[in-house]
């Protein structure tokens, strides 16, 4: 049986006047996936996440969530059974923490025990009598967290959680991210314009740029993308690629080096024997890896901002 998608967008569009933020975009969000929306500051990754929570409205396109579409009747029924985090948390800073969380637990409808769990899973159940204006910033972060999950939604929307947090605070928010599809059946989508963050959290990925879905598929698949070769440098490069070529090896010109398919070791011992029978010099063999940044600069532009 197919995995349900617990979210799907059919050629969502923003645009404001004469700017078009988000452009035809077909995203697909699988149950109990940790799906990472990737792409450079500006790419339309903020305005995408506002249309699906009902923040903003499309242009053109629709939205369906829970396999039910999107429309005027349904939205707030269907938004009941989502959470959210988007920008910067909303708190009151004269007030504790779990006084926070008791107005939006009030305002949900939700259980008072809520309150217990949600902080005790954001590691702030000694914080919670301490007022919010005292807290660090991973803490103010931690308690917007909280205030999401709160009524224990089956899909939780995270817009760049980790801004501005220090490193221990995004390995703090990392972590708790990972658990929540593993021991709370949570489908979460999260944003970040950092590979490095998306890759150590997420098992599917959507890479945009410019307002267009550029990439979408599991992290696994875009790890097989990153291509292994042998990269020569030699003193003959001519005569090497035509003794490459002899043997139905494929070669690439990269500046000063040759670059061929990864190939077994015996292979390249013997043609490293064989250049230096034939007196040609061979400066150097390496193994070289496109990394998931460069398959990332190649979707989104060396241009863009990371």
């Amino acid at each position: 049986m197919a995995t349900q998608n617990l979210i799907e967008t059919t050629n969502l569009t923003k645009q404001y006047g004469k700017v078009r933020c988000v452009s035809s975009l077909h995203m697909q969000v699988p149950q109990g996936a940790i799906y990472g929306f990737l792409g450079p500051n500006g790419a339309g990754k903020s305005t995408t996440l506002k249309m699906i929570l009902g923040l903003a409205k499309p242009t053109e396109g629709s939205i369906t969530l829970f396999g039910m579409p999107v429309n005027e009747k349904n939205r707030i029924r269907l938004l009941a059974d989502t959470g959210s985090l988007i920008e910067s948390p909303s708190y009151y800073g004269h007030l504790t923490g779990e006084e926070n969380l008791t107005i939006l637990q009030t305002l949900k409808g939700c259980p008072k025990e809520d309150i217990d769990k949600v902080l005790r899973i954001v590691r702030l159940s000694e914080a919670r009598k301490k007022k919010v204006g005292h807290y660090s910033l991973g803490m103010k972060q931690r308690l917007g967290l909280a205030a999401a999950l709160l009524g224990f939604p089956k899909l939780l929307i995270l817009d760049e959680p980790t801004n501005g947090l220090d490193p221990a605070g995004i390995q703090e928010m990392r972590d708790l991210i990972c658990t929540l599809p593993r021991e709370y059946g949570i489908t979460v989508v999260v944003s970040s314009h950092l590979l490095s963050e998306i890759d150590q959290m997420a098992d599917h990925v959507g890479i945009i740029r410019k307002g267009e879905l550029v990439y979408q598929d599991t992290l696994d698949s875009l790890h097989s993308h990153a291509k292994q070769q042998i990269a020569l440098r030699t003193d003959r490069p001519d005569t090497v690629i035509s003794l490459l070529h002899q043997d139905g090896i494929e070669v690439q010109k990269e500046d000063e080096y040759l670059l061929i398919p990864m190939i077994e070791d015996a292979y390249i011992a013997g043609l490293c024997r064989r250049l230096i029978e034939q007196n040609i010099a061979l400066y150097r063999v390496e193994k070289r890896e496109k990394s998931l940044e460069d398959i990332f600069l190649s979707l989104t532009g060396k241009e863009s901002s990371l």
